[in-house]
């Protein structure tokens, strides 16, 4: 490359949102941070989570024992997974926030992100479940304990509903909250399903009713669990985050003063919710001044949701960067 580089700028923005340079020789850059977002602690959320459906597994667990109801006891088993997948969630969350490392110089961001996809695996096998009883309850109809069933899923509806409305703040923000409250928010379906069926089945005596119940809410669960299971694949192989239109970032980029060129650009996700970009910005006339390039590297953050930004400015003549074309990683 022909093209000179005589000096770094990194531009670090701190919580107080005041900006920071710092100078070294070889290359032109600029690289920012924005942690002003904090994100909301939903420490306590998994806490109390946790405790409502543990509690509630023991609930079903002496009920299906005294009213001997294999039906509760299989929704036991099933909201138990819930319970492990509350822990997933909740370990991906205390993970990622563990500072980067030498080995991990990213920190633990993508553990979040494993959890979200684990918790996408998850919802799917208890969907095949389900489904799969469901069908076989429709070929063969069992009558239904109405009045137990009833009681035991209302109380279901109460405990994953409250667990879901305290995720549901997060769910736009963190696929792994939002796997957390699909979770919830998918058994508290079920149960109410269960509580329609029951009182169905109480004035008509049609007992496929209940399965049926089932099958239609599970098509509901599988659509919001293929669009997670999407969202954290995308996410674990580095891919574009939902939301971000390369074209119009690409766009903005050349349209900073003196740029003529955008190379490698790179955007991925660190984490559930920090997302950093990369890239080569060719500027012959020479260095724009750090200030220039933190007011891009906000407006990324503003305008992209980019909150990891590194710009490495490329001088002198275009075009002679043996790795030019953009398929070159």
């Amino acid at each position: 490359m022909t093209s000179a580089h005589d000096h770094h700028a990194h531009n670090h923005q701190d919580h107080s949102g005041h900006s920071h340079a710092a100078h070294a020789p070889h290359g032109h850059g600029v690289h920012g941070h924005g942690h002003d977002h904090a994100p909301k602690d939903f420490g306590k959320a998994f806490a109390i989570g946790l405790i409502l459906n543990t509690g509630f597994v023991v609930v079903e667990v002496i009920y299906g024992l005294l009213g001997n109801s294999v039906a509760l006891l299989a929704d036991a088993g099933h909201n138990l997974g819930d319970v492990l997948g509350l822990v997933v969630a909740w370990i991906g969350v205390i993970l990622s926030r563990r500072k980067p490392s030498a080995r991990f110089t990213y920190g633990l961001g993508k553990s979040s992100i494993l959890a979200a996809l684990l918790n996408a695996m998850f919802l799917l096998v208890a969907v095949g479940a389900i489904g799969w009883e469901a069908i076989q309850r429709m070929i063969a109809p069992e009558p239904v304990a109405t009045t137990t069933v009833m009681v035991i899923a209302a109380i279901g509806v109460f405990v994953n509903g409250i667990t879901a409305w305290m995720f549901a703040s997060g769910r736009k923000g963190d696929i792994n909250v939002r796997a957390a409250f699909i979770h919830m928010a998918a058994d508290a379906g079920l149960s109410a399903g269960v509580v329609l069926a029951g009182f169905i089945i109480a004035m008509t005596g049609l007992f496929w009713i209940d399965p049926m119940m089932s099958l239609v809410l599970n098509a509901v669960i599988l659509w919001s669990t293929w669009d997670l299971l999407k969202s954290a694949t995308t996410m674990v192989l580095s891919g574009v985050p939902e939301g971000t239109d390369m074209g119009e970032l690409r766009t903005y980029l050349l349209s900073l003063p003196g740029v003529t060129d955008v190379r490698h650009l790179h955007v991925w996700s660190l984490s559930t919710r920090d997302v950093a970009l990369t890239c080569h910005l060719v500027m012959p006339d020479g260095h724009p001044g750090d200030a220039m390039l933190a007011e891009a590297a906000a407006e990324v953050k503003e305008h992209f949701s980019i909150n990891h930004p590194t710009f490495q400015i490329d001088v002198g003549r275009a075009g002679t960067c043996p790795i030019h074309p953009d398929h070159a990683i």
